[in-house]
């Protein structure tokens, strides 16, 4: 595929799926423009996040910390997001270049995290990512355990927990996946209400669930597969 042929489709990507996230915004009665695309851009290589990012797609998503480190550094004006596991020895190189991370998954990473934040002066904003779907194969908190961690978070200085993240498990069906994001939205609210924090952020919704995700009161939708499928085999 030609750089013009990349361009051009992944125009017209980005434009639809924009134009789904406001058509679902305003089905659930909330402004489109509390929501942000992230693009996820793992199946391609860092010129094809480069034309995403000059398309306006600025907030750009990685699953593996080594591949944010190589996009980061050829694409520095986009505002990048981890969306998958980090590795505490991985802190000090990935953290100065995330805007936010997306999948804090355990208490050990968490903590890890506030002590990265208080050295250096300045809160790791941070989503939590929990379990929803309840399958084993995934990682975050398990749904029960969230309200404990109320009392924590309200103690931890170094990290700026905006609130949650998860994934629905793949259904023909989007609608099936309501009742996972309508569960995260309604941890988020209790966990509010128990600390007093603000918690403004839900990241949840895929390539297949997206509209749904934002239905049901996301403020992230993580999207890869509907913009980038195809465009990967582009040359670096």
């Amino acid at each position: 595929m030609s750089d013009a042929e990349v361009r051009s489709t992944l125009s017209d990507r980005l434009a639809a799926v924009r134009g789904r996230v406001a058509d679902a915004a305003r089905r659930s009665g909330r402004d489109p423009a509390d929501v942000t695309l992230v693009a996820v851009t793992k199946t391609v290589p860092p010129a094809v996040a480069a034309v995403a990012a000059e398309l306006g797609a600025l907030d750009l998503g990685e699953n593996r910390p080594q591949a944010l480190w190589a996009k980061a550094a050829a694409v520095p004006a986009a505002r990048w997001h981890l969306i998958g596991h980090l590795q505490r020895n991985k802190l000090d190189r990935t953290i100065p270049l995330v805007t936010l991370v997306h999948s804090v998954d355990s208490e050990r990473l968490l903590d890890a995290l506030d002590a990265f934040g208080r050295k250096r002066g300045e809160p790791v904003p941070v989503l939590l990512e929990v379990n929803c779907s309840r399958e084993e194969a995934k990682g975050g908190f398990r749904p029960e355990d969230v309200p404990a961690l109320g009392d924590r978070l309200m103690s931890l200085t170094g990290v700026a927990v905006r609130g949650l993240m998860t994934m629905a498990p793949y259904h023909e069906d989007p609608e099936d996946c309501r009742p996972v994001f309508a569960e995260l939205r309604g941890l988020r609210d209790a966990l509010r209400a128990r600390t007093g924090l603000d918690l403004p952020d839900l990241s949840m919704g895929m390539s297949n669930d997206f509209a749904v995700g934002v239905e049901e009161g996301a403020t992230f939708v993580r999207v890869g597969t509907t913009l980038f499928e195809g465009l990967g085999e582009r040359g670096a």
